[in-house]
């Protein structure tokens, strides 16, 4: 999931790079969500990982 927030942030540098700042915006934001919801999944796993031994 990180390697697609990653991807959406590159996508993005090369949209505002060329001038298509909508496209950039979209792919800011999608990226954003992407690792977030990377940041929560990473912090659950730890916490189960920890609670399990």
């Amino acid at each position: 999931m990180l390697h697609y927030a990653v991807v959406f942030f590159v996508i993005a540098l090369v949209a505002a790079l060329f001038g298509f700042g909508g496209i950039a915006a979209g792919a800011v934001e999608i990226a954003k969500i992407l690792f977030f919801v990377f940041l929560v999944v990473a912090a659950v796993t730890l916490v189960l990982g920890l609670v399990s031994h």
